[in-house]
């Protein structure tokens, strides 16, 4: 490994990020250095730390895996990245591994941070394993049961994936719901329903929100049924948001829970680590119907005059940053 040729993606100020050099020493023992081939951009929590949204007292629970600098600016964030180990132990060397790393093309990390990719899951596909492992995260939160009526409210892809999810239970209905019609084909190629909001269903045994949009929560409300649950994904920043609890919430007896992956769900806690909950993200990946979520991609040398286009982009979902040749 060459460190003076590593390079890594800052978000310099609100709106503005550069590439700068990086640090990626010889690995020490229990290391492996990885040459990047592929990082995914999470469109939600990176647009809110590109605007420079995230409040100040979320900086030390939001930061990510080898981050560098903070939230106030500069700040090195991503983790979502595929690679190959090019320098460590003889018989990891050539593996594809993921990693919770930065948009970087080339770094260092302790061995159990690289998870070997599975053979029949393709490069493009495992970027989405983060992704997959806090929708993998909301069902265990959630708990759904076969023949259940589920609502997800906003097509983004982890709406999309808690929705793929749970349409391999037998006998559910599962809906995703969005104000996009061009979502409709995504839906179906993932085995769902799709319906506008204004056509969502209603009475639902359980629902999930993922918009982002306070909108969007109050459609998730109005598709749940007697003492349902609601199970909120989205995470806002600073942005402050209505709840329009004073209609069917209260005389429904919803309950409205958080889900969040930095912490595995508590009926999971005790039997499941962190790291087998993303080695069972990867494994999940496998499922050729996702390669409907990761078609867009962008060169890394492009992303500084890139990045704002793509997190601004209405729709859109996990867009994917090629390395090398």
């Amino acid at each position: 490994m060459h460190p003076e040729t590593a390079r890594a993606l800052w978000i310099v100020g609100p709106g503005r990020a550069e590439i700068r050099p990086a640090a990626a020493p010889n690995p020490a023992p229990g290391e492996v250095g990885v040459r990047a081939l592929q990082s995914g951009i999470s469109r939600g929590t990176e647009a809110l730390v590109h605007a420079g949204r995230v409040p100040a007292g979320e900086w030390q629970r939001m930061a990510c895996p080898f981050q560098e600098g903070a939230f106030s600016f500069p700040v090195k964030y991503g983790y979502a990245m595929v690679g190959s180990i090019e320098t460590g132990p003889r018989e990891r060397l050539g593996q594809r591994v993921f990693c919770l790393h930065p948009h970087q093309d080339r770094f260092t990390v302790p061995e159990d941070a690289a998870l070997p990719v599975p053979d029949d899951v393709p490069t493009a596909r495992a970027v989405l394993a983060s992704q997959i492992e806090t929708a993998l995260n909301a069902t265990w939160d959630a708990a759904p049961r076969i023949g259940d009526r589920i609502a997800v409210v906003g097509g983004g892809s982890i709406g999309c994936l808690v929705a793929w999810l749970c349409a391999c239970l037998p006998a559910t209905e599962i809906t995703l719901v969005d104000i996009d019609p061009a979502r409709a084909p995504v839906a179906d190629a993932l085995g769902c329903g799709f319906a506008l909001a204004a056509g969502a269903p209603r009475g639902c045994d359980l629902v999930f929100h993922a918009s982002g949009t306070g909108a969007g929560l109050a459609s998730a409300i109005d598709c749940a049924g007697f003492e349902a649950e609601l199970i909120e994904l989205s995470w806002y920043g600073d942005v402050p948001v209505t709840v329009p609890l004073g209609g069917a919430f209260h005389s429904q007896r919803l309950t409205l829970r958080a889900s969040q992956v930095g912490t595995v769900a508590p009926a999971r806690r005790s039997r499941r680590s962190r790291s087998a909950r993303l080695t069972l993200a990867l494994a999940l990946a496998a499922d050729p119907r996702l390669d409907v979520l990761v078609r867009d991609a962008s060169r890394f040398e492009g992303l500084p005059a890139e990045l704002g286009r793509i997190l601004g982009r209405p729709g859109a979902l996990m867009h994917r940053v090629l390395y090398g040749e």
